[in-house]
């Protein structure tokens, strides 16, 4: 019992720290409001595919 014990806090502690280590990262779950709006324009829209310059379509 001792073992998962000591296995759970040393899970725990590589947790911590990898997160710590990670930058900027938002724990808070679900945002609403104007936070929520600016994350939401930084998605890119599928609205039209684009064309590709690479690919040639003169014969």
């Amino acid at each position: 019992m001792w073992k998962i014990a000591l296995a759970f806090v040393a899970f725990a502690a590589l947790a911590i720290f990898i997160l710590s280590k990670g930058g900027d990262i938002d724990m808070g779950g679900e945002k609403h409001g104007a936070e929520a709006v600016h994350s939401e324009q930084a998605l890119p829209t599928l609205s039209a595919p684009v064309a590709d310059p690479a690919v040639s379509t003169a014969k």
